[in-house]
């Protein structure tokens, strides 16, 4: 909910500010390339498919989820303008993501628990489409969609298994797609954006080694909230 208000609250501040003058940057939106900066937080889970021999090995009764929060840098936003409605967009970036995942089993008639992991530092290469809203004095608002490409630089996919302390190991490749929208306010020195974005992976990240955290699994696919601010001169 943090995130949520303090986008809100940002939104707000920025459209009122937006609209109090005249209006700023007339010419912006019909320069053929936009250059800037965007940071941001992302919070982190999975789309999964469960594997029913796999539970029944281990007596797992059930798998939780737990979303964390993350920071993204993305630097340069690069940004070709071929039509001031549509603008193709390439933005780079780090990403520091983390994911609790919670094993609830059964021994000897009792529930326990055992806690996992995931905490991927991705290099991210998506391009994407964004489609603007005629502006409205020093206001726009758009909506953006693409496809990118992840690297993840603390896989351990080749790290061998401890038994006595195994770790669920994920590929280093991704391929994901990604929906989302946002508004832009130009302000006197720069144009402001505030957006939320959706990522799908099309990957299954899962490498399957017959863990105790691998065994209940058949696949596990990166879902990935983005929420960003994006400074462009």
């Amino acid at each position: 909910m943090r995130p949520f208000f303090l986008g809100s609250l940002i939104i707000f501040h920025g459209f009122v500010y937006s609209q109090r003058n005249g209006k700023n940057y007339p010419q912006f939106e019909y320069k053929d390339f936009h250059f800037g900066a965007m940071l941001g937080t992302t919070s982190t889970t999975y789309r999964y498919e469960i594997n029913d021999a796999g539970l029944i090995q281990d007596s797992i009764q059930n798998i939780l989820f737990n979303r964390m929060p993350g920071l993204a840098i993305h630097v340069p936003v690069i940004s070709w303008n071929p039509h001031a409605v549509f603008n193709i967009r390439f933005v780079p970036s780090i990403s520091f993501h983390e994911t609790e995942i919670k094993y609830q089993y059964l021994n000897r008639g009792k529930l326990k628990q055992k806690i996992t992991r995931t905490q991927p530092t991705v290099l991210n290469f998506p391009l994407l489409l964004k489609l603007n809203t005629k502006r409205l004095n020093n206001f726009s608002a758009y909506a953006i969609s693409g496809f990118s490409y992840s690297l993840d630089l603390a896989s351990q996919e080749g790290v061998l298994q401890n038994s006595e302390d195994p770790i669920l190991k994920l590929k280093r490749h991704d391929f994901a797609y990604q929906v989302g929208g946002g508004f832009d306010f130009y302000l006197e020195y720069f144009k402001f954006g505030v957006d939320i974005k959706l990522s799908n992976g099309i990957t299954n990240l899962l490498i399957q080694d017959n863990t105790f955290f691998s065994n209940p699994l058949n696949s596990l696919k990166s879902q990935i909230w983005w929420f960003s601010l994006t400074f462009e001169g």
